[in-house]
């Protein structure tokens, strides 16, 4: 036998035991000669699953076929945590025994054996699905190859690059690679450059770098731009005659001010018996983009349209985004309207939903309506039907409370840039009553849409008719507890009760609401819950604390609006021929919440990456800020005039030796008693900004007024 196999059947034999290298060793007579030799075995046998590496160094026999199958989360300083749906604790995966997993892979993970109280642990011993086919990164060359630095901090290799495969990629440039097979933990990752993005510095190539690293396509296949070069644009007049003519009523739009694409409308009347009736008239996508068509593929794939803090990356292609779809006043266009008598308390006592024509009348931006509403204009045609809007909005928002529907307030910033993407100022969005009008009015048309086919489904025919519901569920047990926790040492009241309810998050909310503590507690109580998702199976929606809840209002940028309208559409017909099943459904469900995670993380990539950028040109200055995290290293500070977050620390608190202590959320002075707690209000001044990596370094100013001692 080898020394390798010598070494598995000695830690098979002793089952349970740990060892450090140098015991082996010693217990294989080693010389001091031969011992790093012996140091590349042992690492070559952990590597190739035969033996297993736990805290500390310790090397020893594993259990064997236990395994869990999840979503890996690497974090930057290199180990990670097996995410396993369903399970509430986590599986702990060193770096050693990472094997050749990315960040977000679906991976299998065996587990090793674990004393009594001790925290699941294991090795991943498969790569089941790539989170990522593309890597990106800033390409330099060798001698012999070159190489790609990832700009992803959770990538802890760098990708080689056979010279032939770099395509006249420059040293020094951002880079597009796809990843080749990679079986070899022992060998870093090799690639091929697929695409050249620029110089970091070019104008553009930041922003970008993120949406390709989050496998977002920015250009449209060519297949799908000779569709739409082939598509008839002209309405047909017997499609005009059967839909519900809207050409006469008073129709407008009210969106941001840099919008492009106007996808609702809205209409607001009273009536003789003193009942309103409001029109929410949403783009009808679907009569241009059919089913099995290439732009039904692309936009199925795409899933939604992506707001990076530059550009727009839309779903669909401009033509119809912005042009054929697009809501813009004075044209006739193709609706879905959903029409709804109510009474003034925001009560529904009947609808119509049903497929229209409508020629907007005017297009408002939400300043403008603002404007209205704080300053009526008599002379402004439209000033009555905002007045009576915003009356039925307050209505509308008091049955939201009385259900105990969440209202979390925002914590987004609108960045200002100049000409190159440089950022030049940072503003707090402030959500007001222009934006409130909107918001209720799409709830209650995405609400009435949700109940209506789910009626359908709960009548006596037995007749299943699937539809896509947008879902948010219940927080879990476990994450309220940490929750708790969480605000017990803020000093903030919250009583956890039996019964999880959205009224209990609504006092709270309330209760931090206007205080320095509103943000962080918005942050974690946001992380707290479950996130929502897209299904066939209809569980309501938490958030909101409604029954039904659907995706309705949005087809231009989101795909299961977009199919939502395809399928209410066969439902509406008096023979209706539905041509995908619920096995099918349910693959787009999840497709879409994917793609609406990537989109996601990837606009508050580029927002934080301007936020970093935004904070260069104010080293040396000082900021008044709240502490938002609390680790061994330091505190983190999120920047109240910017919501930039930076890190404070440890070795820079001032004159004391500072223990973290863990369950009560700050760092401790042994011989001031000064802690630094979640939540705490502190003054910093910016030493250090990288914006490469993406990273503020602060340290902190006037700390005598900031924190008391706490004894």
């Amino acid at each position: 036998m080898g020394i390798k196999s010598n070494i598995v059947a000695f830690l098979n034999e002793n089952q349970g035991k740990l060892f450090k290298t140098k015991e082996l060793a010693r217990h294989f007579k080693i010389p001091e000669a031969g011992y790093q030799d012996f140091k590349t075995v042992i690492k070559e046998l952990v590597t190739d699953g035969k033996i297993y590496k736990y805290k500390k160094g310790k090397v020893g026999a594993g259990r064997r076929n236990v395994t869990l199958v999840g979503r890996i989360d690497i974090k930057s300083q290199g180990y990670g945590f097996l995410l396993v749906e369903g399970q509430a604790e986590d599986v702990y995966i060193s770096e050693d025994n990472m094997g050749t997993a990315f960040d977000g892979d679906l991976v299998r993970v065996e587990l090793f054996q674990r004393g009594k109280g001790k925290k699941k642990e294991g090795r991943v011993v498969e790569v089941i699905e790539r989170a990522r086919v593309n890597i990106v990164g800033v390409y330099f060359t060798g001698k012999s190859r070159g190489t790609i630095v990832p700009d992803d901090l959770e990538i802890h290799r760098d990708i080689i690059v056979p010279h032939d495969k770099s395509h006249d990629a420059k040293p020094g440039q951002k880079v597009v690679a796809k990843l080749a097979s990679w079986k070899d933990a022992r060998r870093n990752p090799e690639a091929e450059i697929i695409e050249i993005l620029g110089y970091p510095d070019d104008p553009g190539v930041d922003v970008l770098s993120i949406a390709k690293s989050h496998n977002i396509q920015t250009d449209f296949p060519a297949n799908v731009q000779a569709e739409l070069d082939r598509m008839d644009i002209t309405i047909d007049r017997d499609e005009i005659v059967r839909r519900l003519d809207l050409r006469d009523e008073m129709i407008f739009t009210i969106d941001p001010e840099d919008a492009k694409d106007f996808d609702d409308a809205i209409s607001l009347t009273r009536l003789d018996n003193g009942n309103y009736k409001l029109g929410v008239h949403i783009a009808d996508v679907s009569y241009f983009v059919r089913a099995k068509s290439a732009l039904d593929r692309v936009a199925r794939e795409r899933g939604t349209s992506i707001y990076l803090v530059d550009r727009v990356i839309p779903m669909l292609p401009e033509r119809l985004s912005n042009d054929l779809c697009s809501l813009r006043p004075n044209e006739d266009h193709l609706c879905f309207s959903v029409i709804m008598e109510m009474n003034s308390d925001g009560e529904v006592l009947s609808y119509q939903i049903v497929e229209s024509i409508i020629n907007s009348k005017r297009r408002f931006t939400y300043e403008q309506v603002q404007t209205l509403i704080e300053t009526p204009d008599e002379s402004d045609p439209l000033n009555s039907v905002i007045q009576m809007m915003l009356v039925l909005n307050k209505a509308l928002l008091t049955r939201r409370e009385a259900r105990g529907g969440l209202d979390f307030g925002s914590n987004e910033v609108k960045i200002k840039l100049d000409e190159r993407g440089k950022p030049i100022g940072v503003e707090r969005y402030i959500q007001k009553d222009s934006h409130r009008i909107i918001e209720e009015f799409m709830i209650l048309a995405n609400r009435i849409v949700a109940a209506h086919v789910s009626n359908m489904n709960d009548d006596k025919s037995g007749k299943e008719y699937p539809y896509v519901y947008r879902v948010h569920e219940k927080p879990s047990v476990e994450k309220l507890e940490e929750f708790r926790k969480f605000l017990l040492a803020l000093n903030v009241d919250f009583v956890l009760r039996k019964k999880v309810n959205p009224k209990m998050f609504q006092r709270l909310i309330d209760q931090v609401r206007g205080t320095e503590k509103e943000i962080i507690v918005g942050d974690v109580m946001t992380r707290s819950m479950m996130k929502a998702k897209y299904d066939v199976k209809n569980v309501g929606h938490f958030g909101l604390a409604l029954k039904y809840y659907s995706h309705f209002t949005s087809p231009i940028r989101r795909y299961p609006d977009l199919i939502g309208h395809r399928i209410l559409k066969s439902y509406l017909a008096k023979q209706p021929k539905l041509t995908i099943d619920k096995t099918e459904l349910s693959k787009i469900c999840e497709l879409a919440t994917s793609r609406e995670i990537a989109a996601q993380e990837a606009e508050r990539e580029s927002v934080r990456l301007k936020k970093v950028e935004f904070m260069e040109d104010h080293i040396g200055d000082e900021f008044k800020g709240i502490i938002s995290g609390v680790a061994s290293y330091g505190i983190f500070v999120e920047i109240i005039e910017t919501l930039a977050e930076g890190l404070v620390h440890i070795s820079t608190l001032p004159g004391d030796y500072y223990v973290h202590d863990k369950d009560r959320y700050r760092l401790y002075g042994e011989r001031t008693h000064r802690a630094f707690q979640l939540g705490d209000v502190v003054h910093v001044k910016v030493i250090r900004v990288n914006t490469q990596d993406k990273l503020i370094d602060l340290e902190l100013a006037d700390t005598a007024d900031d924190v008391e001692p706490q004894y």
